[in-house]
């Protein structure tokens, strides 16, 4: 297969892709999406192929405004349409209620021609998507170019981060190319990706509403809106043998680079001598660290994460520095972790699933 590098100019070309069944390397703001049409359990398959993705791992549905919400859910609690009205477009998914068909759909289906692309379950959205849950993740993008693809494909848009499953998250074309030339159809140029951590998820079909991944809009922001929200234990910990993930990132190793990874929490200063002292003379190891420490490891390859409190920046440059790893060659990473304060909880925990959870505090 031959993958297309369309220009900002081409959304109808994405559009007609995704509509055609094909997959489609999208822009959003937080990381590229590999995109297909959700409401064609075939095209959401390939997603799963090209990827390497387990079955049992549930996708996001992306659409361009809130209004969408209706055709995809129901029992629509009123904090989504609170958090929708704060932070969509944006980097948040909600976990919703599948909408059911009515009987005078599922009647239509009936006389209607049947084909390997059309879903005839009594949930709006094929259990591909949603893992055989009965609640899915929905999301409103803030990167202008996925709207206006998917306003043109007309359905909502089934898009993970679009890197080979298990390594870091693509935040460029570049990233893109890298895990996915000559596996999907096309890639839709939108620049570098602004965020650069995945979106936060937020099951808002729990009382109180339960956190699940945190991402590009802060715990703190949420808790703004709704009060309490609850913090899943799977965060900053691996998910128990058994347990079903309800969103996606739950449950497996992520955005892991080749190389193995050591996270050191504790303060800035106290990680980065640890790292200085455990550095092997002749083992090629590496480091991601602040920039207040990148000095410090001469002879070893160094990737800057920004400032120890600049955890928005912090977040932008994670992926490109575990990517950046894996071109450098080195046989082992040390990685300084920031605190969980704001978008610091995005970034510990995908250092924390990174690694394994290998981590070591000081």
């Amino acid at each position: 297969m031959k993958t297309e590098l369309l220009t900002p100019n081409e959304i109808s070309r994405a559009a007609e892709i995704i509509k055609s069944g094909g997959l489609v390397g999208i822009p959003t703001e937080t990381v590229y999406g590999l995109g297909a049409n959700g409401l064609d359990p075939v095209a959401v398959r390939s997603i799963f192929q090209a990827k390497g993705r387990p079955q049992d791992n549930p996708l996001i549905l992306h659409i361009p405004d809130p209004s969408w919400l209706e055709r995809c859910c129901e029992d629509i609690p009123e904090a989504a349409w609170r958090l929708a009205e704060r932070f969509w477009p944006g980097p948040l998914t909600m976990i919703l209620k599948c909408r059911r068909r009515t009987p005078e759909e599922l009647e239509a289906l009936k006389k209607g021609p049947i084909c390997s692309c059309t879903h005839t379950g009594p949930r709006i959205i094929p259990d591909v998507v949603t893992a055989g849950l009965d609640t899915v993740g929905m999301r409103c993008p803030a990167h202008d170019l996925c709207r206006a693809v998917i306003q043109a494909a007309g359905v909502p848009v089934a898009a993970p981060s679009g890197n080979t499953s298990g390594r870091p998250s693509p935040t460029s074309v570049g990233d893109m190319l890298e895990d996915m030339d000559g596996k999907i159809d096309a890639i839709l140029d939108g620049g570098d990706c602004q965020v650069g951590v995945e979106s936060t998820i937020i099951d808002v079909t729990a009382v109180p509403p339960r956190l699940l991944r945190p991402g590009g809009i802060p715990l703190e922001e949420l808790r703004d809106v709704l009060g309490k929200v609850e913090l899943d234990p799977a965060i900053l910990r691996p998910m128990g043998e058994g347990e079903q993930p309800r969103a996606p990132g739950m449950k497996y190793r992520h955005y892991a680079p080749k190389a193995p990874v050591i996270v050191v929490k504790g303060s800035p200063a106290r990680s980065a001598a640890y790292i200085l002292e455990h550095l092997s003379p002749t083992y090629w190891d590496g480091v991601i660290c602040f920039d207040e420490f990148a000095d410090w490891y001469p002879g070893h390859p160094v990737e800057r994460l920004g400032g120890a409190l600049d955890h928005w920046e912090n977040a932008r440059r994670l992926f490109h520095a575990l990517r950046a790893m894996d071109e450098a060659g080195v046989k082992r990473i040390w990685a300084q972790s920031p605190d969980t304060a704001g978008l610091g909880l995005a970034v510990v925990n995908r250092l924390d699933k990174a690694a394994g959870f290998h981590i070591v505090e000081v």
